[in-house]
């Protein structure tokens, strides 16, 4: 431990969907595990430790970890863009260790506290919020905007929420399985869901919207599927925002999108977004505690990970607990 680090007892790990493509596959791209790793990216802890320049953490403090450090003094890191950088060294994606162990050592200026009323199992979820919060921020939403999102996955309920606590008066939520539209449906009132198995997405858009379309429209799903009429959902002048990855390359309607002069966002994690999770986490303006579907203690670690590869449709996070 260094003299601006802390060191944390883990508490709470969620299983990540990239967590379970390197546990099924070994592989996410150019990203290969080519030997043992540990896995784990979103948690919670207990700081047991801090070094002599760390004056904002104390041991028993609890925390969660931004679980990308970059280099501070890169280009990207001084222009604003940190989760650009490209030396990040980012928990669990090789050949860097994840944090589903006793015990890390962590950059303190990473290491958030939580606020009193906020578990360590919300804890756990401040890492997929942040990329909700960045979905959100970069959307520039205005207040009254309503936005579809493309997928309801865990990325993609969290951003739903973030829309609406950035200023969307409704978000309009997509998917083809019906139990995870009822988790989202149920979590704040203002989100609508829509099953695009059953019911057209565009024209339920459009009748929500007096055929206007929404101002904001996030894909969060990743399904290249998904593109195939992203841009009839988005009113004239509005924004796209790509926040799912697809497993492959996709084709976009450019005229289709000129045509209603549609602004392109793109989000990749999260910048400088901790600390506003936490805010909005812990003023209570947010509920994430029903998206914590099961917590398996730590010796069931290999019960958790196969839970998770199964998909099940009413599930949406699935955590480990060291405690």
């Amino acid at each position: 431990m260094g003299k601006d680090d802390v060191r944390i007892a883990i508490r709470n790990v969620g299983v990540c969907g990239s967590d379970v493509h390197y546990y099924k596959h070994g592989v996410i791209g150019p990203f290969v595990v080519r030997e043992p790793m540990v896995l784990g990216h979103e948690a919670s802890g207990v700081v047991v430790a801090v070094g002599e320049n760390v004056t904002h953490l104390q041991p028993g403090d609890r925390v969660c970890m931004e679980p990308g450090i970059p280099d501070l003094q890169s280009r990207a890191s001084l222009e604003g863009h940190y989760n650009l950088d490209p030396s990040v060294r980012f928990w669990a994606t090789p050949p860097i260790h994840g944090c589903l162990t006793p015990e890390v050592v962590h950059p303190a200026s990473f290491t958030f506290k939580l606020p009193d009323t906020v578990s360590l199992a919300e804890g756990a979820m401040i890492e997929p919020l942040a990329t909700g919060m960045q979905a959100a921020d970069k959307a520039r939403i205005r207040p009254g905007d309503v936005a579809v999102v493309v997928g309801a996955g865990t990325i993609g309920i969290l951003t739903a929420a973030s829309a609406l606590a950035g200023g969307c008066s409704r978000v309009i939520i997509a998917d083809l399985v019906q139990e995870k539209l009822d988790i989202a449906g149920h979590l704040v009132d203002s989100i609508i869901p829509v099953n695009i198995a059953t019911e057209n997405l565009a024209k339920t858009v459009g009748r929500l919207t007096d055929g206007w379309g929404a101002q904001i429209v996030f894909e969060a799903s990743g399904s290249p599927k998904a593109y195939d009429n992203l841009f009839d959902l988005a009113c004239p002048g509005g924004c796209v925002v790509m926040v799912g990855m697809p497993p492959k390359p996709v084709t976009l309607d450019i005229v289709s999108m000129q045509a209603k002069e549609i602004r392109i966002e793109s989000v990749f994690r999260y910048a400088n977004q901790f600390p506003r999770a936490l805010a909005l986490l812990g003023s209570g303006k947010l509920n994430i505690k029903p998206l914590i579907s099961k917590i398996y203690p730590f010796n069931d670690s290999i019960a958790a990970f196969d839970h998770a590869s199964q998909g099940a449709p009413g599930d949406v996070k699935i955590q480990i607990s060291l405690e």
